[in-house]
Order: C-alpha cells, then sequence, then structure tokens
C-alpha cells in the first residue's frame, strides 16, 4: 500500500484538471438550491497528488473540507479574497503543526502540494458542480495579488 499506484487502482482514480487523480466517493441524492442552481447536498472524493505533483489554484463557490488519510503532509495556501495569504498543513503530526482536517472557504484561490505523495479525502457542502469550479489563469491571479505572485507562477500551469 505505499505506491501510489495502489490507490490509483483501488479507488479507481483519474486524472484531474487541476492535478493530481480522484474519484467521487458519495453525492448527495438531496439536492438544495443555491444562487448557481440545484446543488447535490453534499459530495466526498479521493484525492492522490503524487510527488512532485500539485493542486493548481483554484477556487470554488463552496467550502471544502480536506482529509488526511494516508502518505505524506501537504502543504495548502490559500489566498482570501482580501489579498491575505494563510498557510494550512495537512497530515498526521500535530506535533509539526499538521492537521488531519483543513477547511478552505469558498471564494478562495487555493493550490495544495505533498511533501512527497498522499492521499486525501474532500468534502463540500453544498457539493460539487464543475460549474461551480473555476481554474486560474497566472497572469490575471497574479495582476489581482501581484504579492503572491512567486507562488501563483509555482501553481498555475498556464
Amino acid at each position: 500500500m505505499s505506491e501510489p499506484q495502489f490507490w490509483i487502482d483501488h479507488f479507481g482514480l483519474q486524472r484531474h484538471p487541476e492535478g493530481g487523480y480522484f474519484a467521487e466517493f458519495y453525492r448527495s441524492s438531496q439536492t438544495v438550491e443555491t444562487a448557481r442552481g440545484p446543488r447535490p447536498a453534499g459530495t466526498s472524493i479521493y484525492f492522490l497528488l503524487e510527488q512532485g505533483d500539485f493542486s493548481a489554484f483554484h477556487r470554488l463557490q463552496s467550502d471544502e473540507l480536506w482529509h488526511f488519510y494516508w502518505g505524506s503532509a501537504l502543504t495548502l495556501w490559500v489566498i482570501e479574497p482580501s489579498g491575505q495569504l494563510a498557510t494550512l498543513r495537512l497530515g498526521a503530526d500535530p506535533a509539526q503543526g499538521q492537521s488531519l482536517q483543513a477547511l478552505v472557504p469558498k471564494n478562495t484561490w487555493f493550490a495544495a502540494q505533498p511533501d512527497g505523495c498522499a492521499l486525501v479525502g474532500c468534502t463540500m457542502a453544498p457539493g460539487f458542480d464543475y460549474a461551480d469550479f473555476e481554474l486560474a489563469e497566472r497572469a490575471e491571479l497574479s495582476r489581482l495579488y501581484p504579492q503572491h505572485a512567486e507562488l501563483i507562477g509555482r501553481f498555475t500551469r498556464d
């Protein structure tokens, strides 16, 4: 179980547009009305990032709760609309400032990178819909937050 390929095969993970691999684990059959239309009440995925890969800056229209399951710790960089940067550490060692869960608030830009390889879960309520997913464009995000241009350059793909 120490190899990323085990998890990719075991959960049937597929490449994700932001980076890494994912598979949906849960999608509520109950829907809720949002300003953007009906959404599932909640969703949950498995998400794997291999060493050297990253989840590119993106934002969502719902809060996303990250859960640590296996592997190395990872860092989440969260840029709030005000421009303030928060750095969250997800992992199994609280003595090293890591947490088993981390909350990424809706409408914030965020990226993630593992220290090695990490398997995590992501839960959203209201649930995920690709219509609520926005992948950052490097130039535009750097224009909005020039103080974070180096970080944005590292964690965007265009």
